[in-house]
């Protein structure tokens, strides 16, 4: 009896340790599950791209080139800069990937966050310190390749003329003087009249070179890709350009209208309220004008992007619904880029036009507005009396 119960015993015994056994390796395998899934998740996590810093970068300026495809690499352009210690020339690879580099005892970076984030700051005792930057960044280069490419065109239509006084050109020069005839007898001239030969050339230049910066930021690939338009302090500097052009030419006429315009007495003085209107309408003409090309252009941009990017986002849902919105957003893409480039050639247009205004509203004569009305009276009249004889005739 004795020894049953000891065998009974020596049995519960094993049993009870490899049930704790057995307990211990499923609770270690899974906890040993559980850290590899968690590990898995991070790294996907690290691995699934920032979509806003994406949208954003693309957008803003940089000092490097993106190459399509290859977010790592980028093409080096020069930076300029003036420290503590002067004058400082060396190439954006240096810095690109979130290197420090020395440039004797001057220390420079790319801030990767705070006020200067995204920008080359200066480290200046452990502080981060902003330097006169005047560097060649991905914008700049665009607006250069831009000028270029204005210049070249002009330049082989003025050949074309010179060689070929009395022939009609074809392709690519006949396209660019139909677009310089289309702009300047559509725009200018019907605008400014006797006055169109001193405006042409700064608002022809306008209308060419927002065109073809529009057109270079559908480009993926160098030299395209830069979102110059869609950046609003190049279009603050063009509508500048004609604020400058509308008030330095304008003439006494337009100033009187400004200073003291034909309205009664008691809405000039002693409270000049007109006048203030007047001055006030004068800034939001440019303010217009630089809202209006910068909020179509980020905005085009902004939605082929995102309607690319879904790709991305849906592929996190699986391979069958990664396909089927692959094509969706690709067809929705192709469509924003095809409807993107009449918004170049629109924009281009629409700023053109405004600025053609502006600085005809500055040219006008004093009674050239009556001389008009009473020229149109009279021919409304003479249309008149003429329907009323026909229809006298009839009868």
């Amino acid at each position: 009896m004795k020894r049953l119960l000891l065998i009974l015993t020596f049995v519960i015994s094993v049993a009870a340790g490899l049930r704790a056994s057995v307990a211990e390796g499923g609770a270690a395998a899974e906890q040993a599950v559980t850290s590899e899934l968690k590990a898995t998740e991070d790294a996907a996590e690290k691995e699934k791209p920032d979509l806003k810093e994406t949208i954003f970068e693309h957008l803003g300026d940089g000092y490097g080139w993106e190459v399509p495809f290859n977010h790592h690499k980028r093409i080096p352009l020069p930076i300029i800069i003036w420290g503590k210690d002067g004058l400082h020339v060396f190439s954006s690879s240096k810095v690109t990937h979130g290197d420090v580099y020395h440039d004797g005892n001057a220390v420079f970076m790319i801030a990767k966050d705070g006020d200067y984030k995204g920008k080359l700051v200066e480290i200046v005792d452990g502080k981060e310190y902003k330097p006169w930057d005047f560097s060649i960044t991905k914008n700049v280069c665009a607006i250069f390749i831009a000028c270029i490419i204005v210049l070249w065109c002009c330049l082989t239509l003025a050949k074309w003329y010179r060689k070929n006084p009395f022939k009609a050109p074809r392709r690519f020069v006949g396209a660019f003087e139909f677009l310089v005839e289309f702009i300047y007898v559509g725009v200018i001239k019907a605008t400014l009249k006797d006055k169109a030969p001193k405006f042409a050339p700064y608002l022809l230049t306008v209308f060419f070179f927002i065109f073809f910066m529009n057109l270079l930021g559908l480009i993926v690939v160098f030299p395209g890709g830069a979102n110059v338009t869609g950046n609003i302090a190049v279009t603050m500097v063009l509508a500048i350009m004609t604020f400058v052009m509308t008030n330095f030419f304008g003439n006494k006429h337009y100033w009187k209208e400004i200073l003291w315009p034909d309205v009664p007495l008691w809405l000039k003085f002693p409270l000049p309220i007109m006048p203030v209107i007047e001055i006030f309408g004068m800034f939001t003409k440019p303010a217009a004008l630089t809202v209006r090309l910068f909020a179509n252009m980020m905005g085009g941009h902004m939605i082929v992007l995102v309607l690319t990017l879904l790709i991305f986002i849906f592929g996190a849902m699986g391979y069958a619904v990664a396909s089927g919105t692959a094509v969706v957003s690709t067809l929705f893409s192709v469509f924003m880029l095809l409807i993107d480039v009449l918004v170049s050639f629109i924009q281009a247009y629409v700023f053109t036009m405004l600025s053609t205004i502006f600085i005809s509203l500055a040219q006008e004569e004093h009674g050239e507005h009556k001389e008009e009305d009473a020229h149109e009276a009279s021919e409304v009249k003479q249309d008149h009396m003429h329907e009323v004889a026909m229809n006298a005739a009839a009868k």
